[in-house]
């Protein structure tokens, strides 16, 4: 779409689209240390997950060897790695959380 400003000048109107943020999933690793209940206290504490819904991804977890806990945007997505690493690490549980592109 071209409009005129004034002779010998064309400006043109070009429709420009923003990509969404690339999204990263919230992952978290099996071990044989951290205890099933403190996995599932960080998923309602860290993560905003309701009991039941915490305690289905710490079986996944569990069963599986991983979990995926969320997906979000990717500042969003590292905040969360480092609070459940970091609180993790406060409590001496060797649990691991990590994030991937999704």
């Amino acid at each position: 779409m071209s409009e005129r400003i004034d002779e010998g000048t064309v400006v043109e109107k070009q429709a420009s689209r923003v990509k969404p943020p690339p999204m990263y999933q919230v992952v978290l690793l099996n071990d044989d240390y951290t205890p099933m209940e403190f996995v599932v206290g960080v998923l309602r504490r860290s993560l905003g997950k309701g009991r039941e819904q915490a305690t289905q991804i710490m079986l996944k977890v569990h069963h599986e060897g991983r979990g995926v806990c969320g997906v979000y945007p990717r500042d969003i997505a590292a905040t969360k790695v480092e609070q459940v690493c970091s609180y993790s690490r406060q409590h001496q549980h060797p649990l691991q959380c990590v994030m991937e592109e999704a």
